[in-house]
């Protein structure tokens, strides 16, 4: 049964026009709270309807001049201001302002007016400041405050509703980019009835579907590799047989370097998803890394000696009793696998640098730098990357297999691999490994 969906379209629109709903409404209430309040000082003032009929008195036994100076004492004395007006003709005496709030039938904000039987009003309102005067610009900013404050809240809310789910998506994304298929888009995003909850949907069906489909990738290579080991040995057995057997002896070499190359690339792809697989999980131990690149200098001295090509080793003081702490053995593999694309794609009469050094962020660096060709800058970033080659001038050599083993060994042991083309226009490629203090 497909679910009922709310479009985020609307659900913008009707909160922002509920937002300005509710502003109108707040305002007005404010404002006749405001009004109301203001009223009622006045009307509160004791002796209101006596003060008039006194003044009513003055006037008629004295003259209007006495009564005004009286009004106008009691109004100080109040905090007022108070005129005695005739109820039909004395209303121009009044200020404009006060004439139009008494005139103005739907504006509640009105002084107090106390009816006499004699035909005369007493007019009263606070002095400006006085207690419950308010100026009518202050129901202006009062509105307009309120409108801010709901509108920015509304705001806020829509900002919310539409950034945190697609936050949380990227984050999700990251993650996923980084490794972990375990994660998914939450169901209280995905069950939202509205375009992100779609998108959210979408999302974890193509995750799932996409994470299935390595999963078949990496369990077909695993399965091969894992096949193919035991007819080769099989075959590297029957080679050795016919060459015992009196066979051509060159052609006996030739099938025996192809087997021997056979052999070696399913030992590195069943390394790579050894590594891949293991994580973090794997046994530890401090190692040096200067042993290691010692190790794996002598175990290439032959390989070096038949491309015609030097490896120099240059290690700083603190390098040389740094220790780092990981398997011995993949991470003497990681080493290996870097010299020996180094070797392959050095020229004749040419070096391969290698250095080691600390950083002052509790790092070491072995840095193994060739005198090929390079690589073009635009792909430098997928040398990494399984079965990759850069280009004609780099291939030739091995299954694009090293680097990426080289790179998920180096990533297990929490470090990072980087490759950049050197001044002198061989690669250049970094392995950074966190430095162990221990005991």
């Amino acid at each position: 049964m497909k679910r009922f969906m709310f479009p985020l379209f609307w659900r913008i629109f009707l909160s922002i026009w509920l937002a300005m709903a509710l502003t109108v409404a707040a305002s007005q209430l404010a404002t006749r709270f405001l009004l109301d309040r203001e009223r009622q000082a006045i009307e509160r003032q004791v002796g209101l309807q006596a003060l008039a009929r006194e003044a009513l008195v003055i006037r008629e036994r004295k003259g209007r001049g006495d009564a005004w100076r009286f009004l106008r004492g009691e109004g100080e004395r109040l905090d007022l201001h108070l005129m005695l007006i005739e109820k039909e003709q004395g209303e121009h005496r009044l200020p404009r302002v006060i004439r139009e709030r008494i005139q103005s039938g739907w504006y509640p904000h009105k002084p107090a007016v106390i009816e006499l039987q004699e035909g005369y009003q007493l007019v009263a309102w606070p002095r400006m400041g006085g207690e419950g005067w308010l100026d009518p610009r202050m129901f202006r900013f009062v509105e307009l405050g309120l409108a801010f404050l709901m509108i920015s809240l509304a705001c806020w809310w829509i900002a919310r509703l539409v950034s945190r789910p697609l936050k949380h998506m990227e984050g999700t994304a990251r993650s996923i980019a980084a490794g972990d298929t375990r994660l998914r888009v939450s169901d209280r995003i995905a069950r939202r009835r509205d375009e992100v909850g779609q998108l959210a949907t979408a999302f974890n069906g193509m995750t799932d579907r996409l994470c299935q489909l390595l999963d078949r990738q990496t369990q077909l290579m695993r399965d091969i590799s894992h096949d193919l080991r035991t007819p080769l040995a099989r075959q590297r057995v029957a080679i050795e047989l016919a060459a015992d057997s009196g066979a051509d002896e060159g052609l006996i070499e030739s099938i025996l370097r192809q087997n021997e190359r056979l052999e070696a690339m399913t030992g590195q792809i069943l390394t790579l998803y050894r590594v891949s697989e293991a994580g973090g999980d794997m046994e530890r131990e401090p190692v040096k890394p200067l042993t290691l690149l010692n190790q794996v200098l002598q175990d290439a001295a032959d390989y070096a000696e038949h491309q015609g090509v030097d490896c120099k080793l240059v290690s700083s003081e603190p390098g040389k009793g740094v220790s780092v702490l990981g398997d011995r053995g993949l991470l003497q593999r990681a080493f290996d696998n870097v010299l020996q694309n180094a070797l392959d794609h050095t020229p004749p009469g040419k070096s391969v640098h290698i250095a080691l050094v600390t950083t002052d962020d509790d790092q070491v660096q072995v840095t193994i730098t060739d005198e090929g060709p390079g690589a073009p800058d635009d792909l430098l970033p997928h040398v990494f990357e399984p079965f990759f080659r850069a280009d004609k001038s780099r291939s030739g050599h091995g299954w694009g297999l090293g680097l990426a083993i080289a790179r998920d060994i180096i990533t297990a042991h929490d470090g990072q691999v980087s490759a950049r083309n050197s001044d002198g226009g061989g690669l250049m490629v970094t392995l950074a490994l966190p430095v162990f203090v221990g005991s």
